[in-house]
């Protein structure tokens, strides 16, 4: 289980087909305190640790989490949110996050308000119905309040949804460098999952 607070920024160094696709990430962490096996969200998606250095871990990428990510993120100069799990009692900054991605989003639009950035994003049909209003998100596995939804009727082009990001998220995550198009990972909201499978179930 992650937060959604990302709590240093790593860069693919190198990126290689062994079966699946082994990735090395450089980063800040002091990994004498991170088993191998442990778990690290990368952008939204946990990864097991399978290798490590001073100052760099590797996991292996399987062809399922490449196709269900967005495109290019494990190619080598790619810069990844990074999150290591949650412990118990740990402070839960953001909202509980699985770290695993329901679908990838699309950026529709990028612009500054204030000190801040609105950030509208369209996402597939699939997971469209997991978005609200005042609801929580992931996006690149950090966690984001949803400010305003317009449905598929509205847009004409699917469902759009929009988050402000504030400086402080915008300077330390990847989202600083988010630009129209870029394809982004999306995590609804767990609760919105079990919800969802409940009316199912009684229907």
């Amino acid at each position: 289980m992650f937060t959604g607070i990302v709590s240093d920024i790593g860069t693919i160094t190198s990126s290689a087909e062994q079966g699946d696709r082994r990735v090395v990430v450089q980063c800040g962490y002091d990994l004498s305190g991170v088993a191998i096996g442990a778990s690290i969200a990368c952008s939204g998606a946990c990864m097991t640790v399978v290798d490590k250095g001073a100052n760099w871990f590797a996991a292996d990428v399987s062809g399922e989490s490449v196709s269900k990510t967005a495109s290019g993120m494990w190619d080598a100069g790619k810069r990844l949110n990074l999150e290591r799990a949650l412990k118990l009692g740990d402070e839960l900054g953001g909202h509980i996050v699985t770290g695993h991605v329901d679908g990838v989003g699309t950026v529709v639009g990028v612009c500054e308000e204030g000190g801040s950035h609105r950030v509208g994003i369209r996402v597939p049909d699939d997971i469209a119905p997991f978005i609200a209003p005042k609801g929580s998100v992931t996006v690149d596995g950090v966690s984001l309040t949803v400010n305003t939804v317009r449905d598929a009727a509205e847009t004409g082009d699917g469902t759009h949804f929009s988050v402000n990001i504030i400086p402080h998220t915008w300077a330390v995550t990847t989202l600083g460098s988010l630009a129209q198009g870029q394809q982004v990972n999306i995590e609804i909201d767990v609760l919105a999952r079990y919800l969802k499978r409940m009316r199912d179930v009684v229907a």
